[in-house]
């Protein structure tokens, strides 16, 4: 293998959010229409560094993926270790929201995967205004925990392991076995407590169902895609979700589990590209009117 660099740039945005001073962390490529990209719980962005190498896709697309503070290179707020990380659905708005102004970011796409899925939908129906449409990834209303998320933060358990375990039985038995493990590596890292409390926003917030009728998809189309091996956000959990918002539309996508950007991203890249040329033309037919 001849060495080489990727064109992914790295960068740090320095901003207030909630109050506290936050350095988050985030990567981009490509140029165009921009796709700010969340990650799934207990991970970071990382996830999405194959369709940031995307030559093809970074022609017209450009992507920013960022890590959540807490996670990967964003570091928590001073004073994390006198305090007790639980994700909410105002905070992970409040995050999103500070990133887009902080990037400067004119009505983005914005694509996000599992609790990003979530608040996807959640920013769909609270903030539509702020972005040119919604991909929701293994995205759902409401899926309760079929595990205990304490498991992941005991002093008699090693909480990344206990992920990454969860992690594996979500990931379809077709992805390639570097991509599967690499997947699992990164909730390996993830820092104490952080996957958990990413979880109980995640397994116990239903405050989405209730607003998903307001997302009014003919000002920002909603696009969800579920991969058919996921045990978390299961394909009849995303039919559910979709049928409740008119004008949505959903993909089940085959040989894909709940972390299709990760886990087979060559199998996951025509549905991603799909849903984004949807949304994009959707955009286009509109400025026509």
């Amino acid at each position: 293998m001849s060495a080489r660099i990727e064109s992914i740039v790295g960068r740090y945005l320095c901003t207030e959010i909630t109050g506290a001073e936050q350095r988050v962390y985030f990567e981009e490529a490509g140029q165009g229409q921009p796709v700010l990209c969340l990650h799934t719980a207990g991970a970071d962005a990382r996830q999405w560094r194959h369709i940031l190498n995307d030559a093809e896709l970074t022609r017209d697309f450009r992507f920013i993926a960022f890590d959540m503070p807490w996670h990967g290179k964003s570091l928590p707020p001073a004073g994390f270790h006198t305090r007790e990380y639980l994700l909410t659905t105002d905070d992970y708005i409040a995050t999103v929201l500070a990133v887009l102004r902080g990037l400067d970011l004119q009505r983005p796409i914005l694509a996000g995967c599992s609790m990003g899925g979530r608040i996807a939908l959640q920013l769909a129906a609270r903030h539509p205004d702020a972005f040119a449409g919604f991909v929701g990834i293994e995205a759902s209303d409401f899926q309760p925990a079929w595990y205990d998320i304490d498991w992941f933060h005991r002093p008699d358990a090693h909480g990344g392991e206990m992920g990454a375990a969860l992690v594996s039985a979500n990931i379809a038995p077709q992805a390639p076995e570097v991509e599967r493990w690499n997947t699992q590596w990164m909730f390996m890292q993830s820092g104490p407590g952080v996957f958990r409390g990413d979880l109980s926003f995640y397994t116990r917030d239903r405050s989405l169902i209730d607003r998903l009728g307001q997302i009014d998809t003919t000002r920002t189309p909603v696009y969800l895609l579920c991969g058919e091996y996921d045990l978390t956000c299961t394909p009849a959990d995303t039919a559910r979700t979709a049928g409740r918002i008119p004008g949505a539309r959903y993909e089940i996508m085959s040989e894909l589990g709940h972390f299709p950007m990760s886990e087979h991203p060559e199998a996951f890249r025509p549905y991603f590209a799909r849903a984004l040329k949807c949304i994009q033309d959707k955009g286009a037919r509109r400025s026509n009117e």
